[in-house]
């Protein structure tokens, strides 16, 4: 396991990548009515990307995913192919996941949006469960302590909604590469002794479902379901473990509020 420390230079470096990706979940957002397919919400990220940022779309063609962001409504847990059939409706859940690859280095970020005004309260608890987990998660974060924790805070507060957290998938370290060590996970798991270090960076995604924690994959090889057809909701940061503590390199205007400084 290779786990990278940044630099300075780095961190600015994947701070600039983190901002581009905030800037695509905020402009997208007027976009998220009833009625729109997830392939032109694509197709606006997209070009926004490549034509305004001036940078790229890290899931485009990763590993042959074949579009510029995931979008993924209700009980799809994540890596939903966006296509032009799949249309938004009133009562929706959808998250959306960006990442920019500028100069390369990566910022990867997801929130969830509700779509109409018709989301049901059960729903709505889900979507802000997921939220306030990463929060949770975010505010124990500093140098000295072990990886675990985070799963740990994740699963219990997740749990005492009487929510489940979604075991397959976790977060990753995150710089030059997409993908690095070490993995992030979710709930309370062996973390091979790894303690946080100030210069790592990482995000912190978790997916957390209504019904029963299980998923399976959809046979484009990509959408990941719930296995009961309940709903799933999914927040994601990256985060700079500081001398102090973290900082955030994906907050959003609307969030300032809700994390601890």
């Amino acid at each position: 396991m290779k786990i990278f420390i940044k630099n300075s230079k780095e961190i600015k470096k994947i701070y600039k990548s983190c901002q581009l990706a905030v800037e695509v979940l905020e402009m997208i957002k007027n976009y998220i009515i009833p009625g729109i397919s997830t392939e032109e919400i694509n197709n606006i990220c997209h070009n926004y990307i490549t034509n305004i940022q001036k940078a790229k779309s890290a899931t485009l063609g990763y590993k042959g995913f074949p579009k510029s962001v995931c979008i993924s409504i209700n009980d799809v847990v994540c890596h939903g192919i966006p296509n032009k059939k799949e249309i938004l409706k009133n009562g929706d859940i959808v998250n959306i996941d960006v990442t920019v690859l500028y100069k390369n280095y990566y910022g990867d970020t997801s929130k969830m949006f509700l779509v109409g005004n018709n989301v049901s309260k059960k729903s709505k608890l889900l979507c802000l469960t997921a939220q306030k987990s990463l929060y949770k998660a975010i505010n124990i974060l500093k140098p000295g302590i072990r990886l675990y924790k985070i799963g740990q805070t994740i699963q219990k507060y997740v749990e005492s909604k009487n929510f489940s957290v979604v075991r397959n998938y976790c977060g990753h370290g995150i710089g030059k590469n997409f993908h690095e060590d070490p993995q992030i996970l979710h709930y309370k798991s062996y973390d091979y002794g790894i303690i946080l270090k100030s210069g790592m960076i990482f995000t912190i995604e978790p997916m957390i479902n209504i019904g029963h924690h299980g998923v399976y994959v959809m046979n484009d090889n990509w959408t990941v379901k719930t296995i009961d057809k309940t709903n799933s909701a999914q927040y994601e940061h990256t985060v700079l473990i500081t001398d102090g503590g973290s900082k955030v390199l994906t907050i959003r205007k609307e969030e300032n509020i809700f994390i601890k400084k």
